[in-house]
This record gives C-alpha cells, structure tokens and sequence, in this order.
C-alpha cells in the first residue's frame, strides 16, 4: 500500500502541530490494532473516548493522531473539532478516493436494505458486471466474498474506503453499498460521489439515536442529497410515503418510482400471483415495455424487494430482459425467511425482522401460507435502541399470531427483563393474556425450546430479530449465536434427524 505524507491528509479546518511530512503507512481508529507509521483516530463514541487509547497508540509507534484535544507529545498531531468527520476525509484521501474509479450506489430504507442489496447485486452480475458490496451480512470484493461480525451494516469510513480501493484493484463495475441512518449521520459515507441512491421505505426506527423521526429522515436523506449534488437518479418507493419524503432533498436528480399502484410510476408488478414456492408477475415499465418474472422468493414485501433492484438495475443501464432473466435466479439471503426442515411436521422459519412493520409483513405472509395451522413466534427487542417500538412488536404478535415468546435480542446494558415487559405491555394492550398467548422467556435458546414444544403438525413458527447475526450481546460482551443452528439443535433434541 502507498505511504502520504501527513500534509497530504491535512482535512479542511485541521491544524497540525508537529511533524506535516510525517510519514503515514495506513489509518485505524482502533488503537489495538495500529502499527509504526500508522495514523491513529481518536474517535468518541457511545461507550468509549477513544483519546483514552492516545497514549497506548503512541507507545505502538504511530506516526500521527488525529484527535480533538492536544496530548504531551513528540508525534504529529491534527487537531480537529470532529474526529469521525475528519477521518472520513482523511481515509479517502490516503486510500486515493477510489469511490471516483468505481462508481456507487446506496441502498437506505428502514427495512429491505440487505435483501435489495443481494438482488441488485445479483441482477449486475448476472448481467456480466463485475461487483462490489458492503453491507449487513457480507463484503463482496469482486469475487471474493466475506461474512462479517462487525453487526454495522456501514462500517466506519476507513474500512469503506478500503474495500472500495480493494474494489478498484478487483476490477469492478459498480459498489453496492448498504446505507443506514447511521452511517449517514456519523460521517462514515461522507466523499462518496454517488451516482444511485434506492429508497425502499422509511418507518419508525432508531430513534434512541436520531430522538425524531425528523431527524431520521434527514440522516436518510442525505444520501438522496449526495446523489442529486451528483446529478444522478434516486430510486424511490412511491407507496411509502415515507421514502417519498426524502424527495425534499432530491432536487437536481432523476426520480424513478416504483410501486404497485398508482400514476406516474416508472415500473410496477402486473398480475401478481404469490404461492409457497415464490411469486409470478409482469415486471411493466413506463415506456411500455412488459416481461414475465418468476421470483423464488417469498411475499409480496420480497417483491417490492424486486421491484426495488429492477429499477436500479436499470438505472445502472441493464436492459429489462435482463433484468427479467436475472429475477429469476434470485439467491436466498442469509437469516431472511431462512427455513429449517429436519423431517418435523411443522414449519420452522428464522427470520431478521425486528421492526413493527417487519415483524407484521413476514406474519401476515406465513399466516397465508399455513392457513389451517397455528402460527407462533419468538422474539425480542434490542437494548439500548428505540424503545418506542418495543410495546407495538408486542401488540403486532398480538394481533398476527396465536401464540408468541418474547425473549433476548441483544440486552447490552439493559435489564432483559424489563425490555421483556415493556413488550408485553403492548401485547396485553392489544388483547393479548400472559400464559395464554404469550409467554416471556429470557433465556432465547429455552424460549426457541419452548415454541418448538408447542408445536403441532400444520402448525408455522417464526424465530424473528436474529436472522444472520452471529452473536448476543450482553453488557460490552458478544456472545456466539446462530439462530439457524439452534433451532437445528432444539428440532433434534425432539427427535428430529
């Protein structure tokens, strides 16, 4: 990898106090991971300071710091009022702002980031491209794919950086990048010259971070913003009103508007057929074209999901045969409607839904598929996140199930139990009676027992919130999980091969 000389980082406002020719061999923001030469971050977050970690970085033999307070010392220092802002800059430049060789674009959306991200990325290979992506369950770098743990689905803007020069190196055609709110709002998407953003909906979400859902928006929409200052096209759902509230920030753009009904849509679904098996329709474009899709993915929220990916295939130049085709080989994606069949009379289905709206679509679709049974579900709410919407998942089981578990989705530094009652609040709300139609179960693996126990044949249970992630977090501690292998486990502790 290339050296820089300090100077050649300097972000606009940085004063530096020490060596400007200092040599820089590479950037991190973790001071255990920092070698001699390195540029060491000081990032402040949520738990930590990371000017804390100033002296432990210097005894490694970084050459630079970039903080936002001054430390005694010989090493070069660039003092900044904001860190992770300043890194952003610092981290395209030292990595050569490759987001200008391999052109970008970003998925954001409450819900249907990941899966959007799969299908459009699938659609340009598909199509003979060669790509890259960064999101909530995996780094593809040409043809070279990585799963991750980190649990951001953004990562921090040195590692986007990264992956994107990486992405230069490979060859690729497009970056394909999930783009949260968070991500958005903590600079880690910051100089990303992006030529599509896709929009797929805008609910209630994170706020435990932004504190409104005004706030929200606006992190969301500046990636629409980027990509107007671009000159580029904004993919837009024209059926949630709130991904066309992102429009405010869209001037300047192209606007295309998917959805299923309404005027003046750029591509929509005709003659919708959903089974067990997927989804039949007409993929019908403004223009006046027409071409038959079969999507083996379930729901109608998966076709949306499609619709999504079909218009920025588009808008990236695929023809809508190719689209078509593409479609129709659509791959599952880790932990959503992932099924676990071990011979049991009784369906089992593990899924990433952890929003109200989530959690009610992925529902409603397996109430329809398993209409003579019963329908269970075991879920949770993360700690330390929006506990607005902790008592409406709980009136959502309520209303779209016979019976539910509510149990652990990542406490962190909260009571499970307590984060467990402000659930059953909304269950009890909406008519729901403890012992009867839910239960509460701390404990997720005894919870995943217990639902399987209650099982019948003809019978449907959703194990929701965890899909593809590979830890519970207690405390500052992630403790291994996989969803999947322990629903396998739990089915063969009941007999089942």
């Amino acid at each position: 990898m290339a050296t820089r000389h300090l100077g050649e980082l300097l972000p606009p406002g940085g004063q530096v106090f020490g060596d400007v020719d200092a040599i820089v061999t590479d950037v991190s923001y973790d001071s255990r991971s920092v070698e001699p030469g390195f540029l060491f971050a000081a990032l402040r977050g949520g738990d930590f300071d990371g000017h804390t970690f100033v002296p432990e970085a210097i005894a490694r033999g970084v050459s630079a710091l970039l903080v936002e307070r001054l430390s005694e010392t010989t090493v070069a220092q660039v003092l900044v009022p904001d860190t992770r802002a300043a890194l952003s800059f610092v981290a395209a430049r030292f990595f050569g702002d490759p987001a200008r060789e391999v052109p970008c674009l970003g998925i954001t959306g409450t819900d249907g980031k990941t899966t959007t991200a799969f299908l459009i990325d699938h659609l340009l290979r598909s199509a003979g491209l060669r790509t890259g992506m960064i999101g909530t369950v995996a780094v593809r770098i040409g043809d070279a794919v990585v799963a991750h743990a980190s649990r951001q689905t953004t990562p921090e803007s040195t590692e986007i950086q990264r992956n994107l020069r990486a992405m230069v190196t490979a060859g690729c055609d497009w970056a394909v990048l999930e783009a949260t709110s968070h991500g958005l709002a903590m600079h880690r998407l910051d100089h990303l010259p992006f030529r599509i953003a896709a929009v797929t909906n805008v609910t209630h979400e994170h706020l435990d971070f932004h504190g409104s859902l005004a706030a929200y928006r606006r992190a969301k929409g500046l990636l629409v913003e980027r990509v107007a200052e671009t000159g580029g096209v904004v993919v837009v759902n024209a059926d949630d009103a709130g991904a066309l509230s992102l429009l405010e920030w869209g001037k300047g753009a192209e606007i295309v508007r998917y959805g299923w009904r309404g005027e003046k849509l750029d591509l929509w679904a005709e003659d919708l057929v959903v089974s067990g098996e997927g989804s039949r329709f007409t993929l019908a474009r403004g223009t006046g074209e027409r071409a038959a899709v079969r999507l083996p993915m379930l729901g109608e929220f998966n076709v949306a999901n499609a619709l999504c990916a079909a218009a920025t295939a588009l808008a990236c130049g695929l023809d809508l045969a190719a689209v078509s085709k593409g479609l129709q080989t659509a791959p599952g994606v880790p932990g959503r409607m992932a099924v676990v069949a071990a011979g049991q009379p009784f369906a089992v289905v593990v899924d990433y839904a952890h929003t109200p709206e989530a959690l009610e679509k992925v529902l409603r679709l397996l109430r329809g598929l398993h209409p003579g049974g019963r329908l269970a579900v075991v879920f949770g709410s993360a700690g330390e996140r929006d506990t607005g919407k902790r008592a409406v998942q709980g009136a959502v089981a309520t209303r779209f199930a016979d019976f539910s578990v509510l149990t652990s989705e990542d406490p962190r530094f909260e009571d499970a139990d307590a984060i467990i009652h402000e659930i059953a609040v909304g269950a009890k709300a909406a008519g729901g009676e403890e012992g009867v139609t839910f239960v509460r179960e701390a404990d997720r693996a005894t919870a995943i027992r217990r639902v399987l126990g209650w099982a019948r044949p003809g019978d449907c249970v959703l194990l929701a919130g965890k899909g593809h992630e590979e830890s519970m977090i207690w405390g500052r501690k992630k403790r291994p999980w996989d969803e999947t292998a322990e629903a396998w486990a739990a089915l063969a502790e009941l007999g089942f091969a």
